[in-house]
């Protein structure tokens, strides 16, 4: 087991500590839940557990209704966007990282090949070359 400090995700907070932490009320939580807003996990006696990360969301979800007047059916499609955009962006970041491994593995490739071409000189007598001259008209 690790000593260090919990992840963001972790499921930690009782329904009562992530309302306060929130600065709401208990049964706000209640129906964020029901609504699909902030999904908390669940302990084995099936009550809600909130991690750090839920409790920013909850205040997100408070600053969007409350500061931006948007209804709770706006602030989940928001939500959803932002989900998405977070999955595009990392899929981005992954196709970067894949890119720049093939551009690399190329860049070897190309080496390889030039540095197996034989550089043998090969003497020539003058009269087996014959200069150039353009066709006349």
């Amino acid at each position: 087991m690790s000593d260090g400090p919990l992840a963001d995700d972790a499921p930690v907070f009782v329904i009562s500590v992530a309302a306060t932490l929130a600065g709401m009320h208990p049964q706000t939580l209640r129906q964020y839940d029901r609504l699909g807003l902030v999904s908390p996990g669940r302990a084995p006696g099936r009550g809600r557990r909130y991690s750090a990360h839920d409790i920013v969301m909850l205040r997100e979800v408070q600053r969007l209704s409350q500061a931006e007047g948007i209804n709770l059916a706006g602030v989940k499609r928001i939500l959803a966007l932002e989900d998405q955009v977070a999955a595009l962006r990392a899929r981005v970041a992954e196709l970067q990282a894949d890119l720049e491994a093939a551009a690399a593995a190329m860049a070897r490739r190309e080496q390889e090949v030039h540095a197996s071409y034989r550089r043998d000189l090969v003497q020539v007598s003058r009269r087996d070359v014959l200069p150039w001259r353009p066709p006349s008209h």
